[in-house]
């Protein structure tokens, strides 16, 4: 009698693995493109088994959201308020870097979930046991917007979206013709663009450092935090 071939059962379908697999996909594909049908071939189900764990769409943003922040390095305890939100920010960019969708979802969520509102009063906690007070605290909230989370608006433009929705890079003679179209035309943007040369791989414009040019405002925003707090600012007229 022949042996019986036993075929691998698969892993029991829960909310986790539905969100892991979702975050794989967007990851290759992004999340306009990620939709509860793809997901279910993705993970090899039927689209109708999914809602057993995410409601919809949205609740699914929702959780793969949770998935980023669960990436991102916890609070330092024993640290100055300084380190440790300049560490955790900082740990927020790298992880929205690995996940290029992940802007895009967190400013589409429509109302903060759980897991958002915990990482947020978490740099609220940071500043208060730093010393701050509630005042200065909700300011610099404010303040940090969404450095918060590793990004910014860029002066020059988006970095938002995935590198595969860019435009392909035009030709040495379009882009030098573009360039002194543009020294013609905005001659001092010109000059502060061209004063320090950086890499050429950016998302706030060519020949600017993402990272540098993040790091530098984030740290005039926490020098600026730390001369309020010493001088015991308050917003009080």
């Amino acid at each position: 009698m022949g042996q019986k071939t036993e075929v691998p059962r698969r892993a029991r379908l829960n909310r986790e693995r539905v969100l892991e697999a979702a975050v794989t996909l967007a990851d290759e594909i992004g999340i306009d493109a990620l939709s509860m049908r793809r997901l279910a071939q993705e993970v090899g189900v039927v689209p109708m088994a999914l809602y057993k764990h995410v409601a919809d769409k949205e609740d699914l943003l929702d959780g793969m959201v949770e998935v980023i922040i669960r990436e991102i390095d916890p609070p330092v305890l024993d640290s100055c308020w300084r380190d440790a939100i300049r560490h955790r920010v900082l740990s927020a960019r790298s992880a929205l870097h690995h996940h290029r969708w992940a802007r895009q979802a967190i400013e589409s969520r429509s109302k903060p979930t759980p897991s958002v509102l915990e990482y947020q009063d978490s740099f609220a906690g940071i500043f208060l046991a730093g010393g701050f007070t509630p005042d200065l605290a909700h300011h610099v909230m404010h303040a940090l917007g969404g450095r918060m989370w590793g990004f910014t608006q860029e002066l020059f433009g988006g970095s938002g979206n995935p590198k595969g929705n860019a435009q392909p890079p035009a030709s040495p003679d379009a882009q030098a013709e573009m360039f002194a179209h543009m020294a013609r035309l905005y001659p001092n943007i010109v000059t502060i663009a061209t004063a320090t040369p950086h890499d050429d791989d950016s998302v706030v414009g060519r020949g600017c450092d993402d990272q540098y040019e993040f790091e530098f405002a984030l740290d005039l925003l926490l020098d600026g935090f730390e001369r309020l707090h010493r001088r015991r600012w308050t917003s009080e007229r």
